[in-house]
């Protein structure tokens, strides 16, 4: 079993920020605020031009972090430079990936960043169909690929989906781009209830934003949750203050949304005998 997949041992908070904003030396900060308050896994952005999965909110953190001049090089000597305890994940688009070292292909960025860290790979523009070349790097190195399912997604593709992934699965909880919502979405449970045959860890993002969200989706079958937006609106808003407390808030927050996690398993239903 895989790092990732060993962190699912009971309700797993994972936690998004893009790392450089609102700088390289802050984010640094803020993830280590989030692991205190947690985080079992942290899924690291690494900013992109066309980020066509995000909302505003990340959009925003996205151009940023560019803005900062973050660059797949800079962003492997942070995670390099990182001393948490718990696995890091690399969010991005494909083309940066593809385009990275003296060869084309996916295998040097894969292989930069197995040597600082990285456990895994989110890669929301990349279809299953084409991603042979980077499922066979990522087996080479030893790293995981998550792929992201939709509340549109059945059939062969979600079976061609599941075959591909590993460490776990990402359930996006409702359609649209990612953001920070007040209810959650009746398209959880139904994709939920679409992919319980896999056995594999399966955690629901797009639009959790408090404990009261994390315990639902946890009650109702998660074996963890996916916050970004909640955690970047604290940065956009509390960032530019003289003597802020973005750790202090970001770690509050990151204890509400793991204990939210948590009580949901107390709440959930068991299944028939006999299934």
């Amino acid at each position: 079993m895989s790092d990732l997949a060993d962190a699912f041992s009971e309700p797993a908070f994972v936690p998004y920020l893009c790392v450089g904003d609102p700088s390289v030396e802050r984010t640094k900060e803020y993830v280590e605020a989030l692991v205190r308050g947690g985080a079992d896994v942290v899924e690291l952005g690494l900013p992109f031009s066309e980020p066509i999965a995000e909302g505003p909110t990340i959009q925003a953190s996205v151009v940023r972090a560019l803005e900062a001049g973050v660059t797949p090089d800079v962003y492997f000597n942070f995670v390099d430079s990182l001393d948490v305890d718990v696995p890091l994940v690399c969010m991005t688009y494909y083309n940066l990936i593809y385009q990275y070292g003296q060869a084309e292909g996916p295998r040097p960025f894969v292989e930069r960043a197995a040597e600082v860290g990285i456990s895994g790979f989110v890669v929301p523009d990349l279809p299953a169909e084409e991603s042979g070349p980077l499922r066979e790097a990522c087996d080479e190195f030893g790293l995981d690929l998550v792929f992201i399912v939709a509340p549109t997604t059945k059939g062969e593709r979600l079976e061609r989906m599941m075959e591909q992934t590993s460490g776990y699965v990402y359930v996006q909880a409702r359609l649209g781009t990612t953001g920070a919502r007040d209810d959650v979405s009746y398209e959880t449970s139904e994709s939920l209830s679409r992919i319980s045959q896999y056995e594999i860890p399966k955690a629901v993002g797009f639009g959790i934003s408090s404990g009261d969200h994390a315990r639902e989706i946890v009650a109702g079958g998660a074996d963890g949750i996916i916050v970004g937006s909640a955690l970047v609106d604290i940065v956009a808003e509390f960032g530019d203050a003289a003597g802020d407390d973005v750790p202090e808030r970001l770690e509050a927050k990151a204890r509400e949304l793991k204990r939210g996690a948590l009580d949901g398993i107390s709440q959930r239903v068991p299944e028939p005998e006999g299934r």
